[in-house]
């Protein structure tokens, strides 16, 4: 309780929110799982890239601490100044290779570097420097250009640009980064209902894309996410369209649960209308405490490790919960990455709450370069709704259903359905039937079933609750057949009935009359084979009309009656 509390300690909050007071003692007494840690090691080797004169010069301030390996880019013609020309001579601490990385990867700890020689050849740079330490645990990286420019490089990887008072920062930082240092394992994930991929194709990239440090990659039909390059950004799970991916500090039910608490104490205290403002551990809590005086009373701290973690299921739940208004505390910190995919997800959130006439505008990012507290006091005019009493679980798209239905319930408007911005993760599947053979390898890759067959009928069939638009039925359709259109279907009715896409009677065999296919899969491969050279009699292509079994038969009674004949 009290580490929850501790960040708004020396605050200076208006007095007189006394129902604000009582939110935050709420908040901090709802406990939370604990998540893993992630732990590093790091023996102080640091590999130095760019010119020489550069890397010397930073490696005479660094060479006491720490064991110093240059790449030097350029080479530096002419007399080395005093200190340069020490930390050169000083071939203890100091080793210094020459030409260019070929690539750069790891994180704190567990650094490689490939060395490119002028023949073409690549070569481990930790063999060539001199120690027996099969890694660098830190790279400052003095480039313009650094090979890593991800918006989250690595821990351990500094990479200043240029910028005078960064490469100070890492200067100083860079020999404090020796010894074990731990992080919490910031995710969860569950393959089993993820939807990046199937039979070879890739559908849902979602997470990839939205990942401001590289460290999730696909691994076939899954993903792979590496707990040593998450930082905790948290675009990851609010991309996640079918929950498979989490975060974990703390996860989402926690989280939930925390904000349901404080919204219900805020109103027992005597509180209305209240606003939450999510906000990070770190350049948000100092922007907060910037505006903390001016803060609107019905304003309510929420802090998150990161504001990238907090989505559309919580929004939603949040309004669900009796909010007012949400803003998430913007700040130049947020990496592009992140900032890029809430506004994609505020985009989705508004579209819903637009249609039902419950006003979009109540949830926002706040900007970076004004003060926020004018459009936090806008949003406390916001009506809130009747707060919904459901509990929620880690489980995404379970959440949205019940924050959605609830907040359909007491809309104003109450449209059947409304339109989605593009890539949003729901909407329906439509089949062209006049392409569509039903060869069902649609519902064979469908990772959420919401493309099912029907057994033994010739019948696609289609859930519209479970849809997340992944696109792995339209890259899976041979024919081009399958199209995605974005959008939302309010009743829950509806959207929880299956419906048929497309349906023929099946085509029974000429020789038995087992049903083994269907008349439109005959006609397209009859089409596709009358011009092949084996498929030139009448016997050949009357086969393609039989079972497997009587087409086999066929062909033997036909080997039969021709050796006889020969005869």
């Amino acid at each position: 309780m009290t580490d929850y509390l501790n960040v708004y300690a020396d605050m200076a909050l208006p007095a007189s929110g006394a129902a604000r007071d009582a939110a935050l003692q709420a908040g901090a007494v709802v406990e939370v799982a604990a998540t893993s840690l992630v732990g590093y090691r790091s023996a102080g080797h640091l590999l130095l890239i760019g010119p020489e004169l550069d890397a010397l010069e930073c490696a005479a301030r660094l060479r006491e601490q720490l064991t110093c390996t240059i790449l030097a880019t350029r080479a530096h013609e002419g007399e080395l100044p005093d200190e340069a020309a020490a930390a050169r001579a000083d071939q203890q601490r100091v080793t210094v290779l020459y030409g260019e990385p070929a690539s750069v990867e790891g994180h704190l700890g567990h650094f490689d570097m490939a060395l490119q020689t002028p023949r073409g050849e690549s070569l481990r740079a930790a063999d060539l420097n001199g120690t027996d330490h099969p890694w660098f645990d830190l790279v400052l990286d003095l480039r313009r250009e650094p090979s890593l420019q991800m918006d989250l490089p690595p821990f351990g990887y500094y990479a200043p640009a240029g910028d005078g008072d960064a490469l100070e920062r890492a200067l100083v930082e860079i020999p404090e980064m020796t010894g074990e240092f731990e992080k919490p394992k910031f995710f969860n994930y569950s393959p089993d209902i993820c939807a990046h991929g199937d039979s070879g194709l890739t559908g849902c990239t979602r997470c990839l894309d939205a990942c401001p440090a590289d460290a999730i990659a696909s691994a076939g039909e899954i993903i792979q996410v590496d707990p040593y390059l998450c930082q905790g950004g948290g675009t990851c799970a609010t991309a996640c369209p079918t929950g498979a991916i989490i975060y974990a500090y703390p996860g989402p039910k926690d989280l939930a649960a925390r904000v349901r608490a404080m919204l219900q104490a805020f109103r027992e205290a005597g509180g209305t209308h209240p606003v939450l403002l999510f906000h990070d551990d770190e350049a948000g809590a100092e922007r907060l405490r910037a505006i903390a005086p001016a803060l609107p009373e019905p304003v309510i701290p929420v802090r998150v490790a990161e504001i990238g973690s907090v989505g559309m299921d919580l929004w939603l739940t949040a309004l669900a919960y009796g909010a007012s208004g949400i803003t998430l505390l913007d700040t130049p910190a947020v990496p592009p990455t992140v900032r890029l995919e809430v506004q994609r997800q505020l985009g989705y959130t508004r579209s819903l709450l637009d249609a039902l006439n419950l006003g979009g505008e109540r949830i926002a990012l706040s900007p970076r370069q004004e003060s926020p507290v004018s459009m936090l006091s806008a949003m406390s005019d916001w009506q809130p709704v009747s707060p919904a009493t459901f509990e929620t679980f880690n489980e995404k798209r379970g959440t949205l259903r019940l924050a959605i239905d609830h907040l359909y319930g007491q809309a104003i408007a109450r449209p059947q359905l409304t339109a989605m911005p593009a890539g949003a993760p729901f909407g329906q599947v439509l089949v062209d039937v006049d392409k569509c053979t039903l060869c069902m390898a649609c519902p064979q890759v469908c990772p959420t079933r919401a493309l099912t067959d029907a057994g033994d009928r010739p019948q696609l069939n289609f859930t519209e609750d479970l849809c997340v638009q992944c696109g792995l039925c339209q890259s899976a359709c041979p024919e081009a057949a399958i199209t995605l259109e974005s959008r939302y279907l309010f009743d829950w009715e509806q959207r929880r009935q299956a419906r048929v896409l497309n349906e023929e009677e099946p085509f029974e065999c000429i020789s038995c009359g087992t049903p083994f296919a269907t008349p439109s899969v005959i006609e397209r491969m009859t089409q596709r084979l009358e011009g092949h050279h084996m498929f030139q009699s009448e016997a050949s292509m009357r086969r393609l009309k039989m079972c497997g079994d009587c087409r086999v038969k066929d062909m033997f009674e036909s080997e039969q009656r021709s050796g006889n004949t020969g005869t």
